[in-house]
């Protein structure tokens, strides 16, 4: 086994601090809970404040990577005094791995996520076989994932995903679960939603 680098070395060491920053912080928030509204990308917060305003009695979480974002749903949180909502500036991937064991998924929502439409950049994409695997481990049968997006090409790459994942099925009778124009969807002239359901 070759030796890493220093740089390499460095970056470890700043990820391992990240991971048990964000760890703690997680515990710590969600001290007693064991069921989430998760929602990945989450952005400024309009759509999961407006859902957790109205639907008080589940807790709500969402992640994003950029930090002025989570700034600015957090602002929104604390001005409507929602107890049952929670933001993380986090990766998803770190998120998911440090996020308490016990913790299952009723509903994970994906709305208008970065489509890189670039082949070269679709391992860059939120949608991919791990993460649809770890999210369906953290969901319980009947459990919900929403997709939402203007990209039809990345549509389609979800569709595919999930129709040939063994734990998701497609549900296109089910209903949106919450409808409340983000300052994103305000902006297009179309957009594509898929609902499916955790089987088995």
């Amino acid at each position: 086994m070759e030796p890493i680098s220093d740089s390499h070395a460095r970056e470890l060491a700043k990820q391992a601090v990240r991971k048990s920053t964000l760890r703690a912080e997680c515990e710590a928030a969600l001290e007693g809970v064991d069921r989430i509204l998760f929602e990945a990308g989450c952005g400024h917060g309009h759509w999961l404040t407006s859902y957790a305003e109205a639907h008080p009695e589940q807790v709500c979480v969402g992640v994003d990577l950029i930090s002025l974002r989570i700034r600015k749903a957090l602002d929104k949180r604390n001005k409507r005094d929602l107890e049952n909502l929670h933001f993380f500036k986090a990766e998803l991937g770190e998120f998911l791995e440090v996020l308490p064991e016990r913790i299952r998924f009723d509903l994970t929502v994906l709305l208008f996520p970065d489509p890189w439409p670039k082949a070269r950049h679709h391992r860059r994409r939120m949608v991919q076989p791990d993460f649809l695997d770890e999210v369906a481990r953290r969901t319980e049968p009947g459990g919900r994932f929403c997709f939402r997006s203007d990209d039809r090409p990345y549509y389609e790459w979800t569709l595919e995903h999930l129709e040939v994942h063994p734990l998701w099925e497609i549900d296109p009778e089910a209903d949106w679960p919450h409808e409340m124009e983000t300052y994103f969807q305000g902006l297009m002239d179309e957009y594509f939603s898929v609902v499916a359901r955790r089987i088995g």
